[in-house]
């Protein structure tokens, strides 16, 4: 099992009311992160796009965000999680330049991934004329398949779809090396992890909330995957969960740093954009917030595997528990509310004690794929 990082540009309310640079921070401290993980042997860091969404994510341009990481770091692949492909957000030729030339800048560590958006508030202010999410997959549906041919036809023979166009037009530039960055999706349903599969894509498994979690994820997905045909050069055979993660050099200093995060009021975010999410009968309706996590709720978490948290050696059990149920890889969204010293110290020890005892192979997987195309 591979791992990566998670960032996405939190900046909470309580943070932005006391310090008038609190976003600036907040964002350059995730670059910080970033290039901690790529010293400590992290293999990824998958970087958000998202737009409109205050204090949940102000990590909207991020290829910018990248394209600086691909001079920071030396070997750690760096993913969007995701790049917006419907036509009225980004452009699908802009997407594909800003793919290959991120290629290029990263010297082929960049990664690929793509998906529709997190809900109604981000996605239909770009959609003036559609009313719900659903009409969103049309729009990914007919887009996907053109990017291989973008990166792939000397001259791009061209699209005439139902919601965009282009006549034929030579790309430029082409990707780095050899085919292309490897393909994933963002899926939230069973559906959408064998869709993806069947096209090849590796999937960015947001929605995969603790352990047993993977058996549906992973039936659906290594089922159908096995009769992919793949819209691009080569298949991508490969899931990537999140968890939190919070790692101290005891179990109840890592316990008190999660309560003091204040990880309530994120989670209620989440459900406040992500409406496309089954709402469970606990969530309150925003603004109305989740109760604030005491002690015996951080221990129940983690007792139900819907965090990671505690010593070195309990996350590393922890996360070989990710590793037996088949994940292949496992990214960190780090908590909220934690501070940098905490959040840089959490990767670090992970780096030190958790990594090198499950992920042996220093070859990334998606190397592999890409270099067999």
């Amino acid at each position: 099992m591979e791992f990566g990082l998670f960032v996405q540009g939190y900046v909470a309310e309580s943070r932005s009311k006391v310090d008038p640079e609190a976003e600036h921070k907040a964002l350059i401290e995730e670059t910080e992160y970033v290039i901690q993980a790529d010293k400590s042997g992290f293999k990824y860091a998958w970087a958000s796009e998202h737009h409109f969404l205050e204090e949940y994510s102000h990590l909207s341009a991020n290829e910018v965000f990248l394209g600086y990481l691909a001079h920071a770091t030396e070997r750690i692949h760096l993913g969007s999680g995701i790049f917006n492909p419907l036509a009225p957000v980004n452009h699908p030729v802009k997407v594909a330049e800003k793919v290959a030339m991120l290629d290029h800048l990263s010297k082929g560590r960049f990664e690929f991934g793509t998906g529709r958006g997190a809900g109604s508030h981000e996605i239909l202010g770009f959609l003036p004329g559609i009313e719900d999410m659903n009409g969103t997959k049309e729009i990914w549906e007919e887009t996907i398949a053109e990017f291989p041919k973008m990166f792939l036809q000397e001259e791009y023979e061209g699209f005439q779809g139902k919601h965009w166009s282009l006549p034929p037009r030579k790309i430029f530039p082409k990707p780095y090396g050899k085919a292309h960055p490897a393909m994933w999706y963002a899926a939230g349903s069973p559906s959408s992890y064998a869709m993806a599969a069947k096209k090849g894509l590796g999937v960015l498994g947001f929605s995969v909330q603790k352990v047993s979690d993977m058996e549906w994820v992973l039936e659906q997905y290594k089922t159908a995957i096995q009769e992919a045909k793949a819209i691009g050069a080569f298949v991508n055979d490969n899931v990537m969960v999140t968890s939190t993660a919070i790692c101290a050099e005891t179990h109840d200093k890592a316990v008190e740093i999660a309560v003091n995060a204040h990880m309530n009021r994120f989670q209620s975010l989440v459900f406040r954009y992500h409406d496309t999410f089954p709402r469970p009968e606990a969530i309150p309706q925003w603004p109305e917030l989740l109760p604030e996590y005491n002690a015996e709720i951080i221990e129940l978490l983690i007792a139900e595997e819907l965090m990671i948290c505690g010593d070195p050696s309990e996350v590393r059990a922890q996360c070989k528990r990710w590793e037996q149920a088949g994940a292949d890889q496992l990214s960190f969204g780090l908590p909220t509310g934690v501070s940098p010293e905490d959040t840089l110290n959490t990767i670090k020890l992970i780096g030190e004690h958790v990594i090198p005892h499950i992920d042996t192979d220093p070859v990334h997987r998606t190397t592999r794929f890409r270099e067999s195309a």
